[in-house]
């Protein structure tokens, strides 16, 4: 007798999650994005200024790279362990709270540390730790949330980067923090919004069974996403190292205290807009139950966002096409890890195979600096902005091959 097709309608009524525990989820997903965004994009590199001196890019380098590396195994290991926590019939919440334990303390390691050397092991430490929460996290999102709610769920998710960015503005305008008392600030703010989540239970809702004859499919459409989420993610890591440089190119007149400030405020409109628009965009796709459309027209938005960043002669221009792009990319990203949960191909191994799929955070973090530094010059940002505009709407393009999930 032929195995009956699975299902794909929407999650059963009494598997559905309620609102408030989906607020809780994205309240822990928003501090674990605390946990790394205000230290990688300002606190650190003020602490390498400090102890490395006129070496600091070298030493920023060396970190990157290590980083990097150390964030990439450590997101796959993590997962995995917590795998194996969940097979032998416990959960995924230890792992969750540990690591925010273990951030605290690489916290108080990169403090302390007074030698390049020491801060770079404080780093990888770092990088280790923050992986132990956001492996398990996101696979908690995976077991827990069901599919007819991912696009919502997903949606939410967006809102960690503009509350990371806020905190980090915040720290920053405080002129009575010294460096030590930001890097304590951070951990605790990321533990307050994690603890939450630790204090529900665990309640996994049904899924499809890893023996079920759709497993090869899904396993060719999880490639296909992570391909999709590489060539986008490309385009947010150049930006992100290098947003300040742009921004310089095309407002030469204006004198770099003047961008910087003028940067802060564009960083947290770019990041706060998409949010609503996420939300909106994940509930329409949860009710609809298609989802690749909509993640193809975010790249299409994503896209235009970096041409017009390629054709801005002044401030402005550049400002507003970089808020467009980050509206598309990031009602893509939050729409996307919802759509990748649901091609997760076996239920044991969730949190190893978002592991693999965090490959598409990290190895952007070498390639996009690479190819700005390949395409770019200090005061002509237009070739690598097109590149990064074709790349992401390959990203849009190989979506659509996807044939498990609509």
């Amino acid at each position: 007798m032929a195995r009956p097709p699975v299902s794909r309608d929407p999650a059963p009524r009494r598997d559905r999650r309620s609102t408030a525990f989906l607020l809780v989820f994205a309240l822990a997903y928003a501090g674990g994005v605390v946990g790394y965004l205000p230290l990688l994009t300002l606190l650190l590199p003020i602490k390498v200024d400090a102890v490395a001196g006129a070496a600091r890019l070298d030493v920023l380098t060396a970190i990157v790279v290590a980083g990097a590396v150390a964030a990439s195994v450590s997101n796959i290991a993590f997962g995995w362990l917590s795998d194996r926590s969940v097979a032998r019939g416990g959960g995924r919440r230890g792992w969750l709270a540990g690591g925010v334990v273990a951030t605290a303390l690489s916290y108080a390691a990169m403090t302390t540390a007074a030698t390049p050397r020491a801060l770079i092991l404080a780093v990888v430490a770092f990088q280790v730790a923050v992986n132990a929460v956001l492996a398990p996290l996101l696979a908690i999102m995976a077991d827990e949330v069901p599919d007819a709610q991912k696009g919502v769920a997903g949606g939410l998710l967006a809102m960690a980067c503009p509350a990371a960015s806020a905190l980090a503005a915040m720290l920053m305008a405080t002129a009575s923090l010294d460096d030590a008392a930001r890097l304590s600030i951070v951990p605790l703010v990321m533990a307050c919004g994690i603890v939450p989540l630790l204090l529900t239970r665990s309640r996994p809702v049904a899924r499809i069974e890893p023996t079920s004859p759709v497993k090869a499919m899904l396993r060719r459409d999880l490639a296909l996403a992570w391909s999709a989420r590489l060539f986008v993610q490309v385009a947010g890591s150049a930006l992100f190292v290098y947003l300040f440089y742009y921004l310089e190119s095309v407002a030469p007149t204006l004198a770099a205290g003047t961008i910087a400030a003028r940067m802060g405020t564009v960083m947290l409109v770019a990041y706060t807009l998409p949010l609503p628009i996420a939300v909106l965009v994940g509930r329409f796709a949860d009710r609809s139950g298609r989802t690749k459309p909509l993640l193809f027209a975010a790249t299409i938005v994503a896209a235009a966002g970096l041409v017009g960043m390629a054709v801005a002669d002044d401030f402005e221009g550049g400002a507003v096409a970089f808020c467009l792009y980050t509206t598309g990319a990031s009602v893509f990203l939050a729409l996307h890890a919802s759509f990748a949960m649901q091609l997760l191909p076996n239920p044991l191994h969730r949190g190893r195979d978002l592991g693999l799929l965090n490959l598409t955070n990290t190895l952007p973090g070498l390639l996009g600096p690479t190819l700005t530094w390949a395409l770019a010059t200090p005061t002509d940002f237009d070739a690598v902005m097109l590149v990064l505009a074709a790349l992401t709407l390959c990203g849009g393009g190989t979506i659509l091959a996807a044939r498990g999930r609509r």
